[in-house]
């Protein structure tokens, strides 16, 4: 057991990890250090982005991580499964851009002219107040997500990696945030959007943290907080993590209302989906599950059967419990993992490539606000192509080729015609000439001049 002492008072816990120590300190740290005049604002509009400011420091923590890993010895980061997580990520925040914030109209709407209680903007209290009530209206938004077929359909896409580390945490739906806002909308009679706005950020920063295998258990935080012991537990596709575990910052909620489940020491978790669909192109990902909500839709007989199978679990059937009979979910016990080992050289090419594109979002989202919608489409659907074709690349998708050159082509068109004309620069001159190389290459091989040999799949 150890101590630590903050603000005058002391805290003891234990950690079971040496080698997260310092992290699980970091972690007790925040709770007692965060002061909440400093994360307080009056209005919707002078809340930061700060989601979108603490990207570099996701990248910094899964360098960290894998690291750690290779440090005790254990499989670390696989580069197709990594960046397919970071691009939903990347596509969600694009989603964002394009949004604009308008998610929030309904929550600022229902405050201003519904509200029954006006929460001074700068106590203490309400900053407190709003962090539980977001959490506990998160705890039924990831619940409903689970038990309604239509809202599974976007958030499988967070459970479709085989894997478990803190890309995963990145790994989201682009409608993920129109599925769930509903479900925040009580708290607009109370919580100033302000608040609203600051502690949503917030309490899907604290989620990226327990993606991960290097923590095995923080001691008696494990009763009051969700950690990676518990979110483990939550994405494993065995019979007995099913449905549980849903909390975001507490864990309370789970052991109040029935679905919390504690990790089994000897049963090996496998992660994914229990029906997996194996694909690293994150555009496939984010759609092929509503697909099957349709086709689930056009299979039912009968106005009361088709409804069902959207609002109903992903595991009803006629004649079932609303979310399915337990003889007939499958309990996964092992998986073997897909991969595509693609030769040394193709994954420098795409993951220079895919910095690249981290980039170009990075510039967007600095300067989307002084673009006019069209243009911020514009560049928007060319990362979504860009990030489509990498997965393509990553699955040896047998058009991938083909859509690599077409992608090459129309930077090279765009840079020739709008930026070297204008603004030039080494920068873009170097990258100008690397994308015309890169052209050269998959005109090469979409005519069968050269082919990609894959190892084996």
């Amino acid at each position: 057991m150890e101590n630590l002492t903050f603000r005058n008072e002391t805290v003891d816990f234990s950690v079971e990890h040496h080698a997260v120590g310092n992290i699980a300190r970091g972690v007790a740290k925040m709770f007692y250090i965060v002061n909440p005049s400093e994360s307080t604002f009056q209005k919707p509009e002078d809340v930061p982005t700060i989601f979108r400011q603490a990207w570099p420091f996701f990248l910094a923590f899964i360098f960290v991580e894998n690291v750690l890993l290779w440090l005790e010895g254990k499989p670390i980061l696989r580069l197709n499964d990594g960046v397919t997580s970071v691009s939903h990520g990347l596509l969600q925040e694009c989603g964002k851009l394009l949004s604009r914030g308008a998610e929030n109209i309904a929550y600022i709407y229902i405050y201003d002219h519904f509200r029954i209680a006006d929460l001074p903007w700068d106590s203490a209290w309400t900053w407190y107040a709003a962090v539980i009530g977001v959490d506990f209206c998160y705890y039924w938004v990831h619940r409903a997500c689970h038990e309604i077929h239509i809202l599974w359909a976007q958030h499988q896409v967070h459970h479709s990696s085989e894997e478990y580390n803190l890309t995963v945490g990145l790994r989201q739906s682009v409608l993920q945030v129109w599925c769930g806002f509903a479900f925040y909308l009580p708290l607009a009679l109370v919580i100033p959007p302000a608040h609203f706005l600051t502690h949503l950020q917030f309490n899907l920063l604290y989620q990226f943290w327990i993606h991960t295998k290097t923590i095995e258990t923080l001691g008696p935080l494990e009763w009051i907080f969700n950690t990676p012991k518990h979110h483990r537990v939550h994405h494993g596709c065995n019979l007995y993590c099913l449905d549980k575990n849903y909390g975001g910052f507490l864990i309370i909620w789970d052991r109040l209302f029935g679905t919390f489940a504690e990790e089994k020491e000897k049963e090996e978790i496998i992660y994914g989906l229990v029906y997996n669909q194996p694909s690293f192109n994150p555009f496939f990902l984010q759609i092929f599950y509503s697909l099957k909500v349709v086709e689930k839709w056009r299979a039912m007989e009968g106005w009361n059967d088709k409804l069902a199978a959207i609002w109903k679990g992903p595991s009803w059937v006629p004649g079932a419990p609303r979310l399915g009979a337990e003889e007939d979910k499958l309990d996964i016990r092992s998986r073997e993992k897909y991969d595509v080992q693609l030769p040394m050289w193709c994954n420098v090419y795409l993951t220079i490539h895919f910095i690249v594109v981290v980039l170009g979002f990075q510039e967007l989202a600095i300067r989307y606000m002084g673009m006019s919608p069209l243009v911020v489409l514009g560049f928007v659907a060319y990362i979504l192509i860009s990030l489509t074709t990498i997965g393509m690349l990553f699955d040896h998708h047998p058009y991938a080729c083909m859509f690599e050159l077409v992608r090459c082509l129309l930077f090279v068109t765009y840079v020739q015609r709008n930026v070297l004309p204008t603004t030039g620069g080494t920068f873009i001159a170097v990258l100008q000439s690397f994308f015309v190389l890169s052209t050269c290459f998959w005109m090469l091989q979409t005519f069968k001049v050269l082919q990609i040999k894959v190892k084996n799949k």
